[in-house]
């Protein structure tokens, strides 16, 4: 069964975006108002240019020959006014369509579930937003309209020529299936050659932004020369796409003009004997056939050009609404609202996997009242910080029930669910921004008193404060300008603002130094005081004082209790894991 061809236009696709035009319909009537005249003053020209050669310089009458003169260059101003008039308000519509779309675009990926990124490459989605945005901007100022007022033109000129002389007209239209059927083949293999040239783009951009963000470790580890050989390789299908573009335009043009060149000299030949031997034709004619067969193949040659750059933008676009089609948001419902939350959080036979049929958490069910300190202990991969993610809905649970004062958090907004929590990772990012903004987020509601007031409740106004610029220090990329102790400390702080109901600390001390550890340890004393924590740690000393400790095994929570009673336990989980760290266990309080 043989495999039927890709149609090198996706009509549909091409629909998607005039709806995008709707809002500018005006501009966009403008723009084919544009065309359709300027397709008539460029006919016109050529018309005046006959009767100029034949009742002014054939009978050497001036006075016609200036009347004619003249009125070409009035069709010719009228052209160059149609033409500017359409061009400019084509590109002004393609940058307010793609404008609209690329708005659309980010808040739909705002919206995505946590799972899209974890599968998706970011340089791919930095190469749909913006790389692929321009070429949808040139379907409307370079394709489209374009395309429009070339074919007008082109049917505008052929019926002309048809009305004037259909001999001369046959001997064109003889040439032209030449160009027809190399422009179509051309069009083709350029569809697959543009679409090898955008996958190898974001193959680029994906890998460049990857290894950027990854410098340090390519560094670390000496290899440079092994990244630098994949990066040429990659670099060299990227080539490759182009030069197959290249290679179909090199073939394409020099064909175009052939057939130009065998369609003037017909003209000349056959006009010109007929033009000696009989009156059928005059000297004007032949003159006015010639250029109007010029005006006829010049914006043939360009249209596959302009069609090279309405494929560009057809297989951009397609991939851009590739993505805002995807269905991978979090479906939220906000039936409900809490009016006074206390921070109860409940689990309920909780089961969930990031992939279909891997369980990473099985049957897990446990309660934390308003308040409670809860620490959740484990080996790495047994589910500590995958509950995390689900008590903020980042992913959504396979089955079971998790809640928050009673509420099944599916029947709350993501907006109001997300603002109850603050969560500090133990890798934080930071914005290359300000210290302040990236402890407000951009919030304007909160003031700088207010930050340092906070600051200074939790015992980091002097750290922030010795930093050249205070709180309006820029942290550069990724707060690079800061240690992790530092960045960390930033994250708490920027918790702590936020005023949240429920407090998230995931491995928040894992890997700082001494002193930031012990500044964390008062923060954390402050920050969790009167509000429901959950305290993710490896180390099991920072969370002796926790009111309440899960012991997580394999996706199961397989111990509950506090420090001593899970210490009393003979061969529990957590004895064990505290001996690992401590050595022998001697029990508090009992001395």
């Amino acid at each position: 069964m043989s495999k039927k061809k890709e149609n090198p236009y996706d009509l549909r696709v091409l629909g998607k975006l005039l709806v995008y035009a709707k809002a500018y319909r005006f501009v966009f009537v403008l723009c084919t108002i544009g065309a359709v005249l300027y397709a008539g003053f460029v006919v016109a020209r050529p018309y005046f240019l006959q009767y100029a050669i034949d009742e002014g310089i054939s009978t050497k009458n001036y006075g016609n020959l200036t009347v004619y003169i003249s009125l070409m260059f009035t069709m010719l101003m009228l052209e160059v006014i149609t033409q500017l008039t359409y061009i400019y308000f084509a590109s002004w519509l393609g940058l307010r369509v793609v404008k609209d779309i690329r708005v659309k675009l980010f808040k739909h990926i705002l919206g995505f579930k946590k799972q899209y990124f974890d599968t998706n490459a970011i340089g791919k989605l930095v190469t749909r937003a913006i790389n692929d945005m321009d070429r949808i901007a040139d379907v409307f100022s370079q394709g489209l309209f374009m395309i429009i007022a070339d074919l007008l033109k082109m049917f505008a000129i052929l019926g002309f020529m048809l009305y004037k002389s259909w001999q001369l007209t046959l001997i064109v239209l003889a040439v032209l299936p030449i160009i027809v059927i190399a422009t179509r083949i051309f069009h083709i293999k350029m569809k697959s050659a543009f679409e090898q040239v955008r996958t190898q783009v974001s193959h680029l951009n994906t890998f460049i932004q990857e290894h950027l963000s990854g410098m340090k470790i390519v560094q670390m580890f000496a290899q440079e020369d092994r990244e630098f050989e994949k990066f040429k390789a990659i670099n060299e299908k990227h080539k490759q796409g182009w030069i197959k573009t290249v290679w179909y335009n090199s073939i394409f043009f020099p064909i175009a003009e052939l057939s130009g060149s065998l369609a003037f000299g017909f003209l000349v030949w056959y006009g010109g004997l007929k033009t000696i031997e009989s009156d059928v034709f005059t000297f004007g004619i032949v003159v006015m056939f010639i250029e109007l067969t010029n005006m006829l193949f010049r914006p043939l040659r360009q249209i596959a050009d302009k069609f090279n750059t309405l494929q560009m933008g057809m297989v951009a676009a397609k991939r851009v609404l590739g993505i805002l089609e995807e269905e991978n948001s979090i479906q939220e419902k906000g039936e409900q609202s809490l009016d006074h939350v206390r921070g109860e959080i409940s689990f309920d036979a909780v089961k969930f996997g990031y992939l279909k049929d891997e369980l990473v958490l099985r049957d897990v069910s446990f309660a934390v009242a308003p308040g409670q300190t809860v620490a959740i202990v484990g080996a790495t991969g047994a589910g500590k910080s995958t509950i995390i993610s689900l008590l903020g809905r980042f992913y959504d649970i396979n089955s079971g029930t998790i809640s928050i004062d009673g509420v099944d958090i599916t029947k709350l907004s993501l907006g109001e669910l997300r603002s109850y929590i603050s969560i500090v990772l133990q890798d934080v990012f930071l914005f290359a921004d300000s210290i302040f903004n990236n402890i407000t987020l951009g919030d304007e509601r909160i003031t700088k008193d207010e930050v340092i007031t906070a600051a200074k409740n939790i015992g980091l106004h002097e750290f922030i404060a010795s930093l050249p610029g205070g709180y309006d220090y820029d942290v550069k990329e990724r707060g690079a300008m800061l240690s992790s102790g530092q960045r960390q400390l930033i994250a708490f702080l920027r918790a702590y603002i936020a005023k949240p109901k429920i407090l998230v600390l995931d491995e928040a001390t894992s890997s700082v130094d001494t002193h930031s550890e012990q500044l964390i340890q008062e923060a954390t004393d402050k920050i969790t005081e009167g509000r429901t924590s959950i305290v993710i740690a490896h180390r099991l000393a920072t969370i002796k004082k926790a009111d309440l400790i899960l012991v997580m095994d394999k996706g199961k929570v397989v111990e509950q209790g506090n420090h001593l009673e899970l210490l009393q336990k003979s061969e529990g989980y957590y004895k064990n894991l505290y001996e690992v760290q401590f050595g022998e266990v001697e029990l508090e309080g009992k001395s």
